[in-house]
Parts: C-alpha cells; sequence; structure tokens
C-alpha cells in the first residue's frame, strides 16, 4: 500500500514560488519569440540583439520545453504527485543544455560581460534545487 504523508507549510510555499518561478520563465518564452516588437528589441544592447539574433533554431524549442515541462512539474508538485519528479529532471536538462550551450558557445561573456553570467546560474540553480526539492519531497512520502 502506498500511503502518503501530510507535508509541512514550507512545501506548500516552496511549491507555490516554483510554480511562479517557471510561470515567469514561461512568460519571458513568450515574449522573447511571440511578442517582442521590433520597437523593443531596438531599445536592447546590441550585443543582446546580435546573440539572440545568431541562437540556434533549435535553441527555441529546448527552452520551450525547459519553461513548459517546468511548469508542469510544478503543478504536478502542487498535486503531490511523483511525476513531478521525472519532469523536473526533463526540465532540468534542457536547462542545461539551453544555459550551457548559452554560456560556452556563444561566448556571452566575452560579447556582453561577467554579469552575463548572472542570471544563466540562477536559472540553473534553481532548475537543480526543483528537482532535489521534489526528490525529496518524494522521499518523505509527500507525493503519491
Amino acid at each position: 500500500m502506498n500511503t502518503t504523508t501530510k507535508p509541512n507549510t514550507a512545501f506548500w510555499i516552496i511549491a507555490v514560488v516554483a510554480l511562479l518561478w517557471n510561470l515567469i520563465g514561461v512568460y519571458f518564452w513568450l515574449y522573447e519569440y511571440f511578442l517582442m516588437t521590433d520597437e523593443i528589441r531596438a531599445t536592447l544592447p546590441p550585443e543582446q540583439v546580435e546573440i539572440m539574433a545568431n541562437a540556434p533554431s533549435w535553441s527555441m524549442c529546448v527552452y520551450g520545453f525547459a519553461v513548459f515541462s517546468g511548469l508542469l512539474a510544478s503543478v504536478l508538485l502542487l498535486m503531490r504527485k511523483k511525476l513531478a519528479l521525472g519532469v523536473f529532471m526533463l526540465s532540468l536538462i534542457a536547462v542545461l543544455i539551453l544555459q550551457l550551450y548559452w554560456i560556452f558557445a556563444m561566448d556571452v561573456v566575452e560579447k556582453m560581460g561577467p554579469q552575463s553570467l548572472i542570471m544563466p546560474l540562477i536559472i540553473i540553480a534553481a532548475a537543480i534545487f526543483e528537482y532535489f526539492y521534489s526528490k525529496g519531497s518524494a522521499r518523505n512520502g509527500w507525493l503519491s
């Protein structure tokens, strides 16, 4: 028999924060690929516009997969489903592929300076945290 334990308050806070974080990711994906106008693009630093223009087409798909799978995993976590663990893992893999490509293959540090590493590293850290938190939640019996 598969029994679950009632999660603590921190679980619910972290699950809601994960949901909000991933909703923000979905918003930025939609914004970058579908909502950004030429007028808005003209206000960005030329280096950033160049990097966005030179990004490979597959990166849009990987980015979308990362944020939408993260959103789905967050919903599953709120529903207390063990499936969240596997979906967070898929999101983490997509995040690592995308962010490591961004950092190393696109030479963003050379083009935009060391501060350009801050957000990719935060995104990687958040994805790692979400995966391991869901793994711990499953181990604690909070997910079924």
